[in-house]
Order: structure tokens, then sequence, then C-alpha cells
């Protein structure tokens, strides 16, 4: 989401390209393949190693089932250039409804068109109508572009997250490998889930 803001930060330098003619509209069904494999372009490990892992066909079906009328295409020339994709959250015995702007891409050589902030501004509008009154995005601490895009786009108050991250391949391995740690792993009763 934010190393693919670059478009629009760029008016923060002084560089700015001309606005080009998209239609903002909610997504479809038939948009389902070219947004995810816009996100695959947009999504790399080298550009946003945390997003990376998470991008993949089911992230956005599952936004397009669950939230359709969160989720927007920028349209130009009969090709999506550009996707918000987000979702809103009420919680019990709280009279507030928060939004969050899960994905936002746009086509690289779109940067600095103002399509990013389009997406944007149509996302907050929409969830201003429904009663949202936070509306909450995730960056990279390190992702000065983005940063500097949401900014621009009237947040404040930044929070470092840390996200840690387990590699189970190599525990994996070794339990493989242990016949003692397969049979302890066989003699242990399934756990049930919480009941709620």
């Amino acid at each position: 989401m934010e190393d693919d803001i670059r478009q629009d930060a760029s008016a923060v330098s002084g560089t700015r390209k001309k606005r080009v003619p998209v239609t903002i509209r909610h997504m479809e069904i038939d948009d389902l393949a070219e947004v995810f494999h816009l996100g695959e372009e947009l999504f790399t490990a080298d550009r946003v190693p945390n997003l990376y892992r998470t991008w993949d066909p089911f992230e956005v079906v599952s936004f397009y089932l669950s939230d359709w009328e969160y989720c927007f295409v920028a349209e130009m020339n009969d090709s999506i250039v550009g996707f918000a994709l987000g979702t809103t959250i009420s919680k019990p015995r709280s009279a507030w409804k928060y939004a969050h702007l899960v994905w936002l891409g746009v086509r690289g050589d779109l940067r600095r068109s103002h399509v990013a902030e389009r997406l944007f501004d149509h996302f907050k509008e929409t969830v201003m109508e429904e009663g949202a009154r936070i509306l909450f995005v995730d960056s990279e601490a390190d992702n000065d572009t983005a940063l500097a895009f949401f900014k621009k786009m009237g947040f404040t108050n930044p929070r470092e997250h840390i996200y840690l991250s387990l590699n189970l391949t190599e525990r994996l391995k070794k339990t493989r490998s242990d016949p003692r740690a397969s049979k302890k792993r066989q003699s242990t009763a399934p756990v049930s889930p919480p009941s709620l």
C-alpha cells in the first residue's frame, strides 16, 4: 500500500504531474483478477517486505465479498490503474465507527498524477457517509513517501509499530527429523478453541 503512494507524495517535494482522466468506481467481480495482478506488481518483497506476505488472491476476494462497499478502482481507458480496499469496524457498546484503509495502490507510471489522492478521497467520503468517525491507515515506519502522502491527506500523530516474525521452517525441520518430537505431538490431545 504505502510504497505506491509516491505519485501524490511528490507534490510535497514540489514536482507535480498533470491530473489524468480516471473514473473512480466500485470494484466489480470482473475486476478481481486485474486488481490482484496490479497489486502483485506493486507489493513486491523487495519494496514492501511485510505487506508482500499478505497480498494474495484471497485477500482481494475477501475484501470484495465482505466489504464491497469500501472497495474502489480507478479506471482509465478500460484498464484498472489503481485501487483502494478497506473496511469499517463497529465495536459493541460503542457509538463510534472506525474505518481502515488497508490497501491503496496505483500503477507506477501514474505517480504524481493524483490518482491515489482521488482514490483516498473517494474512500474517505464513503466511510464518512457511513458514519465513520476515525480513519486508520498503516505504513512501515521508514516509508517516508507514504508518510508524506498520508500527512498531506490530513493524518497526524503517527505511531510506530513493531512487527515480529518467527520462521517456523527450521522448527518444522527439527520436529520432522526427531522421532521423539513426532511421538510427543501424536500423544498430545487436540486443543479446542475457547468458547465465547
